[in-house]
């Protein structure tokens, strides 16, 4: 056997493992959730019950939870990533290398770091300043997303904690797809007169998209699974939010709650979250490649 068909076999072997472990992970959760839908159905994707006392539980409050503390950490984290890493890439080194530096500095706290932060500075502030602004001074209180009650806590709050927690991601990856982009297109594209903006979305945008939808999705699925920050800060509430400003709980949350001591039913119903957070992982992978087939067909890729 010759060097380059072991190292052929070996790097075959890699490859194969990853599938045959995201086969065994997908199984395990299967196996082990099945007395929770032979109990409750499809119906428990819709169902809002919550009381281990009775052995009657429901996947819908996670699941709204999950989704909208991560809507609300997308809408600010995507922007103010792309803000930052275009940024990044134009200024001079000497002034971008200490900055990219910082930047990768965020990425590495731990995600509890950012919960206590989150707990100790971010909700007094938020019940102290903004929710009383965005209530009563901007006169919100009877819109259906906003509602009128507000203590700090809850699914907005989560997600300002997720959006800082992905920026670090989103911005890093950004960053490095944005000084790919040639320098001869930037300044062609400059020489007859667009601004930087234009640039930015007609050249570099362009020919980054598929890791500029990376970078995105990368942060979308960091904030699906988030578990400590969310736990700390979105009030740990087995119901459907009144409001972005109600509190709740995500997926992971309830996971981190009741795992520990959960036996029986319960267990089961833990892992059949599990496995729907898994799903919604696969979607958005799906999704996303969908939509970059999509362009690659636009733009007459192959």
């Amino acid at each position: 056997m010759t060097i380059d068909t072991l190292f052929r076999r070996l790097c075959f072997t890699c490859a194969i493992l990853l599938p045959v472990l995201l086969l065994c992970i997908f199984a395990s959760l299967a196996f082990h959730s099945t007395q929770a839908w032979k109990t409750f159905g499809f119906s428990f994707l819709f169902s809002t019950d919550w009381d281990p006392m009775t052995d009657k539980y429901g996947a819908f409050p996670s699941i709204v939870g999950t989704l909208a503390t991560t809507g609300i950490a997308m809408i600010f984290a995507v922007p103010l990533s792309f803000m930052t890493a275009f940024y990044l890439s134009d200024i001079p080194r000497h002034s971008s290398a200490p900055l990219s530096a910082g930047l990768d500095l965020l990425a590495a706290i731990p995600s509890v770091i950012y919960g206590m932060w989150g707990l100790f500075v971010l909700v007094p502030f938020m019940q102290t300043k903004i929710q009383p602004f965005i209530v009563h001074t901007l006169h919100l209180k009877n819109c259906p997303l906003i509602g009128g009650e507000y203590n700090g806590f809850g699914c907005f709050t989560a997600g300002i904690v997720l959006a800082l927690m992905v920026i670090p991601f989103i911005s890093a990856m950004m960053r490095d797809v944005f000084m790919m982009t040639p320098p001869l297109l930037k300044e062609s594209a400059m020489g007859i007169g667009c601004t930087r903006w234009e640039t930015a979305r007609d050249i570099v945008m362009r020919y980054g998209l598929r890791g500029l939808v990376g970078a995105v999705f990368i942060g979308l699925g960091r904030a699906l699974g988030e578990t400590m920050a969310v736990l700390f800060i979105i009030g740990n509430t087995m119901t459907i939010p009144k409001g972005i400003f109600g509190s709740g709980t995500t997926i992971a949350a309830t996971l981190a709650n009741h795992f520990a001591e959960a036996d029986g039913l319960l267990k089961s119903v833990l892992f059949a979250l599990g496995i729907i957070l898994l799903i919604l992982s696969f979607t958005v992978q799906i999704l996303t490649q969908y939509f970059l087939n999509r362009a690659k067909a636009k733009r007459g890729e192959r």
